[in-house]
């Protein structure tokens, strides 16, 4: 009998391994790999036409060394701090509103929604008119309050916050939704106990709503933390960088010397200080989190 039980165990556990074989070799293959490979390319000078050759530190000192990644860096912690904070306000709003009991709901929500799920090319195409200084509709909004409008993309001083607006308007409804399942997971008992005891709605949402909704929230600040260091897609189809580099990041930056000034060893390093930033930055706010969870 023993021996049965220990033969169909280990049949489970060989079957287990052919189901997961698939994941394990993407895995291996388009991540493992790759990451393994960039960092030994960090250290390498390498032009794809000729055959890396090692340099050690070298391009870590030269990226201390050069200006352009300082201002890059920049630009993406502006952009992160312009579109996390706001685009979660924003999107904790819209989910306290669409969980209440109103007309069209279902529909308010799709609406919200599909920005999400719709392609960068086509919201880079609609946000360009959109932002056109000339006949663009911003602008003639503007204009019907006596405004003069900016250039918005095409001024040094608009182009990063315009980026930003089209990232916040392009993810909140997918954020919206997470806070959503974040909100139906909060028992009604403790909104009932709390108006028997006499608390309004600022206060339920204060001591109950945003208590409960901590691991949600810190879900969101996490992914969208990641996602705001990495984007790329708005500023290369709308911008390229410019005016200058006032709107260019980090990853257009390595797109650049990789795919345009052909430093595959460069490009690697500036992934791996993009990698280092947001591992410094997600520790942080777990240990805060941590903490946080041990104070309440």
């Amino acid at each position: 009998m023993r021996t049965k039980k220990v033969r169909k165990l280990n049949d489970d556990t060989r079957w287990a391994w052919v189901m997961l074989l698939p994941n394990v070799i993407g895995f291996v293959m388009f991540m493992l790999v790759p990451v393994v490979a960039t960092f030994v390319l960090s250290f390498m000078k390498y032009d794809m036409l000729t055959p890396p050759k090692f340099i050690g530190f070298q391009n870590y000192i030269d990226m201390a060394k050069d200006p352009i990644v300082w201002e890059v860096t920049k630009n993406t912690l502006i952009y992160t701090v312009l579109t996390v904070p706001i685009g979660m306000c924003l999107s904790l709003l819209l989910a306290v509103m669409l969980d209440q009991n109103i007309g069209f709901r279902r529909f308010y929500r799709a609406a919200f929604f599909l920005p999400a799920i719709t392609s960068m090319v086509v919201v880079a195409i609609v946000w360009q008119w959109i932002y056109n200084p000339d006949y663009g509709l911003l602008n003639y909004f503007l204009s019907i309050f006596g405004i003069e409008g900016p250039k918005w993309l095409l001024d040094t001083r608009t182009s990063l916050v315009s980026l930003a607006i089209v990232g916040i308007w392009k993810n909140v409804g997918y954020n919206m939704i997470i806070f959503l399942s974040g909100l139906q997971g909060i028992s009604n008992s403790y909104y009932e106990a709390a108006e028997l005891d006499g608390a309004n709605k600022l206060k339920q949402f204060r001591y109950i709503t945003i208590p409960m909704l901590k691991p949600t929230t810190f879900f969101i600040f996490i992914m969208s933390v990641i996602s705001s260091f990495q984007v790329f897609d708005q500023v290369m189809l709308m911008t390229k960088g410019g005016p200058g580099r006032s709107s260019s990041v980090l990853v257009h930056y390595l797109y650049q010397n990789a795919f345009q000034y052909f430093k595959l060893g460069y490009a690697c390093a500036i992934a791996y200080l993009l990698f280092f930033i947001i591992m410094a930055i997600t520790i942080f706010n777990m240990r805060m989190e941590k903490n946080m969870r041990e104070i309440y």
